[in-house]
Order: structure tokens, then sequence, then C-alpha cells
């Protein structure tokens, strides 16, 4: 199983002989390396996308059409983007299991927002949402974009994730202090890896104050395009 940071909540995961890539904005990414695309695009086998903003989603459309990967997410974005891009899409929603391959994808609650730009201002993309990946006898929470909810301490006692994937950027999203209470009180990780932090000036630089309030985690701080096993 290995773990490669895409920058900004990009993620390609390798997992049960899939490779998926999640909320892969390349294009347009700041802290993404433009020669690594092909490297980071390589054996790709699905894209999952938590939720509309683009900071998640700018370019995946072309992206799929480009790669003839099929895209699942929220239901209601994936039915736009079937009609408006004409890509394979696999819509669900919350609380419902989807397979590609030998892995397993639970689409669960967040609590952010969901939309994307349109001619007229902002339009309605669907609910926010994270993943539990299973695969490989493991489990791995995608927070997608979230603060600390209550929900988290059912997510717990449902999958049981050893990985947590937390967004910690501060601003829009938890910071690393709230994403350290989650994953300390409400979780039970092995390991956390830190996303959406880094990217623009007004996140967090570091994952310093993570590693610091989970002692005896194991908290993963790699650099981009530099994979990890996990």
């Amino acid at each position: 199983m290995r773990y490669t940071w895409l920058g900004h909540s990009g993620i390609r995961l390798e997992i049960g002989g899939e490779v998926l890539l999640i909320d892969p904005w390349l294009e347009g990414n700041p802290v993404f390396p433009e020669d690594k695309r092909a490297e980071a695009l390589e054996g790709a086998t699905a894209i999952l996308v938590t939720h509309g903003h683009g900071d998640h989603t700018g370019g995946v459309p072309e992206l799929a059409k480009e790669l003839g990967l099929t895209v699942h997410g929220i239901y209601d974005l994936m039915g736009h983007w079937e009609e408006a891009h004409g890509i394979e899409v696999v819509g669900f929603n919350k609380g419902g299991t989807v397979r590609i391959g030998d892995v397993a994808v639970t689409m669960v609650n967040a609590v952010h927002s969901s939309s994307f730009a349109g001619e007229d201002g902002p339009r309605y993309a669907g609910a926010e949402a994270g993943f539990m990946i299973e695969g490989e006898g493991r489990t791995i929470y995608v927070s997608g974009d979230t603060d600390v909810m209550a929900d988290m301490g059912v997510l717990q006692e449902l999958h049981a994730p050893e990985i947590g994937i937390l967004c910690a950027g501060g601003h829009f999203t938890m910071d690393m202090t709230r994403a350290a209470f989650a994953a300390s009180k409400l979780f039970r990780f092995q390991t956390v890896i830190p996303v959406h932090y880094k990217t623009f000036p007004l996140l967090e630089q570091s994952a310093q104050p993570l590693k610091d309030a989970l002692p005896g985690v194991r908290v993963l701080d790699p650099g981009v395009m530099e994979p990890v096993e996990l």
C-alpha cells in the first residue's frame, strides 16, 4: 500500500491492485511539479472526488476523459459532469459503498460546503463528503474538507480506520490543532497524514503542531511526489 501526495488535497493511493486518484487538482496547483505529471498519473484506475470546489476538482473531467477513467463522487455533481462532459461516472451518496476492483469505498459525512463556479455565480454541487477506503485488510479515512464533528466518533466505531488522511490547513478546514483533537479524541489511528496545507500563505505551513500533539502516532509529512509505504 503506497501513498503519494500530489499537493494540496490531491492523493495518489495504491491499494488492493488499484491506483486511486483522490481530488487530483493538478493544473493550476501551485505546489504540483508539472514535470511529475506522467509519474503521478501512471497506472491510474479510478478517480474519487470529495466535493465540488475548484481546488479539488479543477481539471478533473478533462483528466478523466484523457485517461479514460471513471469518476466516483456525490450523485449530484456526477450527474452534472456526465451530462456536461460526457465522462463515465459513478454517483453515490453518504452511507453508500461502491467497489473498485477489490477495494471498497464508503462515502461518509463531512462538514464544509460544495459548489463550483458558474456563469451567474456559484452553482450547487451536491454535498461535501469524505471516504472510508478498505483494501488489503486495512481501512483508510480520507476526511475531505471538514471541521471536527461528532460524527467522527461514529465513523470510528463503524469502520475503525488505522490510517487518517486529514485536512489540517485551517481557515477553510480544521487546522493542525483541531485535526489532532479529532485524531486523539474521536479516532484511534496508527498513522496520520495531513493534507490541505502549505499550498497558499493563508494556510498552515508546518505539520509540527500535529506531530507534537500526537505522541505515539506515526505522523507522516512527505513532500509532494515523495511516495511512502503505509
